[in-house]
């Protein structure tokens, strides 16, 4: 059974930092693109970074390009997403993802994504 949990998520103020982990079970990691996606109550998941299986490529949302960077530990079957500069627009439930699809390139698109984290809330005062 392929298991991603999430953590790291908490209450924050404005300009804050965290940093969320994925931790993953019952898969290849390497084999798998993994991302981070946000959904804010009433709104549609929005894509937010995603890291190839060797790390060597990244990609970002725009609204979080230079706050947040994503990255892996293939030995720890992990991947983090560090958060600073952090806005109230920034709030949101995170989900990690796994795309063991894919082959060429990273999805901004849920769909390639077959597996799936509970989330974690992140929530940014203003």
């Amino acid at each position: 059974q392929v298991q991603l949990i999430e953590s790291g998520g908490g209450l924050v103020q404005t300009g804050g930092t965290l940093r969320l982990s994925c931790a993953a079970s019952g898969l290849t990691f390497t084999r798998f693109r993994m991302g981070w996606f946000r959904q804010a109550p009433g709104l549609e998941r929005e894509f937010v970074a995603a890291i190839s299986r060797s790390a060597g490529g990244i990609e970002y949302a725009d609204s979080v390009k230079g706050r947040f960077t994503i990255s892996r530990d293939n030995s720890r079957d992990t991947v983090f997403l560090h958060m600073r500069s952090l806005k109230p627009e920034d709030t949101a439930v995170y989900y990690c993802a796994a795309d063991g699809t894919t082959n060429w390139g990273l999805s901004r698109s849920p769909g390639p994504y077959e597996y799936w984290g509970q989330g974690t809330q992140v929530t940014v005062s203003s």
